[in-house]
């Protein structure tokens, strides 16, 4: 059975599409995955346990891990009976993350410049608890940056943002927002100095999304949001009735990078 002119012209097109769409799919970066611990702790003597491990043993053994850059980060304002510190590690695959804790135990280094916290007595945990999020790095921006501040460490203030959606068809909407939005474009544009924008796909506040910006200072934060709110790409974004209403709930966490931080 012979096809006609049209049918011929046809399907060329839809195996150019199809070879298209494979090319795109496969010149697409693969995002990074994300592990963003919260340790939970009430004494200064954690806290001073529980920085000495992580400066002097987690840090310099992830990077012999082939991890460039790790965040330990300090919340501005603590609280008096739930005091934080958030560690947060980029990993290029699921299995690196899953295959961290292994890769750490056959550490010798890191085993005994550890051994104060790892090796800690059950009545004297350097901590309360641990919180352990997992996730992994949008398509706009798949894997992280270190920004470009000019400010000290101490003076600097690092936005973390969660955003949570009232169901899983929401989160998605959202998530799309800021890849095929633009939203990613719209603070690189105005000078967020973002260092990841990702999808949680395990934690306790699904579903959600989180990203973190950054800033040389509290007023330039301030001044970058100002200027963000009355920009007009924000302005139509925000009005497309196509992103009504994808967030329910969101939390601002202002954190300051510690000096043995890499971001």
């Amino acid at each position: 059975m012979k096809l006609s002119r049209l049918s011929r012209f046809i399907c060329l097109c839809l195996f150019i599409f199809l070879i298209s769409a494979l090319n795109a799919v496969a010149a697409a970066p693969p995002a990074d995955y994300y592990q963003l611990k919260i340790y939970h702790y009430k004494t200064q003597e954690q806290e001073t346990r529980l920085e000495q491990y992580l400066q002097q043993a987690y840090v310099p053994a992830v990077h012999r891990a082939g991890i460039k850059h790790a965040g330990i980060f300090k919340p501005v304002t603590q609280q008096d009976t739930d005091k934080r510190i958030y560690v947060f590690t980029p990993f290029s695959s699921l299995d690196k993350l899953a295959g961290i804790e292994k890769r750490l135990q056959a550490d010798a280094k890191y085993l005994a410049d550890g051994k104060d916290y790892i090796d800690a007595d059950y009545k004297n945990a350097p901590y309360s608890r641990i919180e352990s999020i997992i996730l992994q790095a949008f398509p706009g921006m798949p894997s992280t940056a270190v920004p470009n501040l000019t400010a000290a460490k101490a003076d600097r203030v690092y936005e973390l943002r969660s955003y949570e959606s009232a169901t899983e068809k929401y989160n998605v909407n959202k998530v799309r927002m800021f890849n095929t939005g633009d939203e990613i474009g719209l603070f690189k544009r105005l000078g967020f100095n973002a260092v990841f924008y990702s999808e949680v796909i395990s934690g306790s506040r699904m579903p959600n999304l989180m990203y973190m910006t950054t800033f040389n200072s509290k007023a330039d934060r301030d001044k970058h949001w100002e200027a963000f709110g009355n920009d007009s790409q924000w302005k139509t974004l925000i009005a497309k009735e196509e992103y009504k209403n994808n967030v329910s709930h969101a939390d601002i966490i202002f954190l300051h990078p510690t000096e043995y931080s890499d971001f």
